[in-house]
């Protein structure tokens, strides 16, 4: 409880600081202050009232103190009069405003939706793996150890590729293929790691077995190190799979919601802006060390200013545009869903398929507002605005609430792939609620269908297999 009290108190200097050094007109301040009491409310209920582990909750409070309190306040601290946000979209006191009433909507639906659907009693029921299934886990093992291996000899020359080239040249080959290498086949080994512990705190093995499934198991993560690493993913991409692991080992670091919550906020909150601080400040650490008011002026301009003035932290600008966009041109009626939902068609069949709602709306601020570049974030909040306004933003509050709540359930189960999917996804929210909506859910449907899908088909045919064979046995 010393701990939580003491996390609380330094989250509440955090917005002291950043509120008492923001300089807007009252309306504009009003507003941010209203959304971030809002999200203090569901952080203390995350902290002190939910008794239940739930890592989405940290991800949520951490990705929308950062995108759309820290990000925004020094952003707009840093302008001058009539001056525009790093997307050249113009200050607009009265759509920040507005944005922020739009953003105080959706944490309140969605903490509402979340509590009632806690009690839902057909979405809190536990998944659990067979006995049957269970049983043929060491046949199940081997048969995915070797389609990986087989992953490997013929993806050596596409993964050598993306190792040598430069991340702005475009890869030479399909954009079908590398969806099915990266975000499907290379996930495979990831799933075998999941078997492999799933096999290792079974009650009954023998001891051939677990030195087996042990040298699996490292085989299994090397591979998954040479499919997924620095050199071939992105960060946004390795951060939920790598967290995950540490959760599968040693899971006591980040099995309660106040661990997840320090550790999500420490990293992104103010790790990564700290680090801005000096690498992008002219003052040395000695003269910072001698001198901590430099630190404080940092917030007004200067090194964290610039860190969060670029395209990592437009969320918040984007959402403005976005409500820009339907003032001007009017509500999409659902058609920017459409390229997310069926993400999986191409665009050689489907020519007229919609752009992401990132594209969609850099191309806005391109034809609009004279910026330079289209592949944009596009907030979870702000999906549903530009389908269906109000009502969308509600939609997707209720939405998000009901997948968390569902995804409770699978973190409790005995299933460890399913286990550690649900708690994926729970880091992988921060990028899904940076959006766009589009590459979000179409990165983690893929890594569904690589760790869930394809291995559970396989497992599913041996226990087929298996329960043939013990039918067609004759009793002696």
């Amino acid at each position: 409880m010393k701990a939580k009290a003491l996390f609380l108190v330094i989250y509440l200097g955090i917005s002291l600081m950043l509120f008492s050094l923001f300089d807007a007109n009252i309306g504009v301040w009003f507003s941010f202050l209203g959304s971030q009491l809002l999200l203090t409310i569901i952080l203390c209920l995350h902290l002190f009232v939910d008794k239940e582990f739930s890592p989405f909750l940290s991800a949520y409070i951490v990705f929308f103190f950062l995108f759309f309190t820290v990000a925004p306040i020094v952003q707009i601290n840093s302008l001058e009069p009539n001056a525009k946000f790093m997307t050249n979209f113009p200050y607009r006191p009265d759509l920040v405003i507005y944005t922020n009433i739009m953003t105080c909507l959706f944490h309140t639906v969605f903490i509402v939706s979340y509590f009632f659907f806690k009690k839902v009693p057909s979405l809190r029921k536990i998944p659990k793996i067979s006995e049957r299934l269970k049983g043929v886990l060491p046949v199940w093992i081997l048969i995915l150890f070797g389609i990986s291996l087989g992953v490997f000899v013929i993806s050596i020359g596409f993964v050598l590729n993306e190792i040598s080239r430069p991340s702005w040249m475009a890869s030479p080959y399909s954009t079908a293929l590398l969806l099915i290498y990266k975000k499907v086949l290379f996930l495979l080994p990831f799933a075998g790691v999941l078997l492999c512990v799933q096999y290792l705190v079974k009650d009954k093995k023998k001891a051939l077995n677990f030195v087996v499934a042990i040298a699996l198991m490292l085989g299994f993560l090397v591979l998954l190190l040479w499919f997924k690493n620095p050199l071939t993913e992105k960060r946004n991409a390795l951060g939920p799979i790598y967290i995950s692991l540490i959760f599968l080992f040693l899971p006591k670091l980040l099995n309660t919601n106040f661990k997840t919550l320090f550790f999500l906020f420490f990293t992104m909150v103010i790790l990564f802006p700290l680090s801005a601080i000096f690498t992008h400040s002219d003052a040395t650490f000695e003269e910072i060390y001698k001198d901590p008011m430099i630190f404080f002026e940092q917030m007004k301009g200067g090194g964290i200013t610039s860190a969060f003035n670029t395209l990592n932290y437009d969320a918040f600008a984007n959402f403005m545009t976005t409500i820009d966009y339907v003032q001007q041109e009017g509500l999409t009626w659902g058609h920017q869903l459409l390229s997310g939902l069926f993400f999986f068609v191409p665009r050689g069949i489907w020519e007229s398929k919609p752009d992401t709602t990132g594209i969609f709306i850099g191309d806005y601020l391109i034809s609009d507002y004279r910026f330079g570049y289209n592949n944009l974030s596009n907030p979870f909040p702000s999906e549903g605005y530009i389908n269906f306004g109000i009502v969308g933003v509600i939609l997707m509050a209720i939405l998000l609430a009901l997948v968390i709540v569902k995804l409770l359930s699978w973190l409790k189960s005995t299933d460890y792939i399913k286990k550690i999917m649900a708690f994926y996804f729970a880091i992988h929210l921060i990028f899904l609620l940076r959006g766009d909506f589009a590459n979000a859910y179409s990165y983690y449907i893929g890594i569904l269908a690589g760790v869930w899908v394809l291995p559970k088909l396989i497992g599913k045919t041996l226990e087929w297999f298996s329960s043939k064979s013990s039918h067609g046995k004759k009793p002696e």
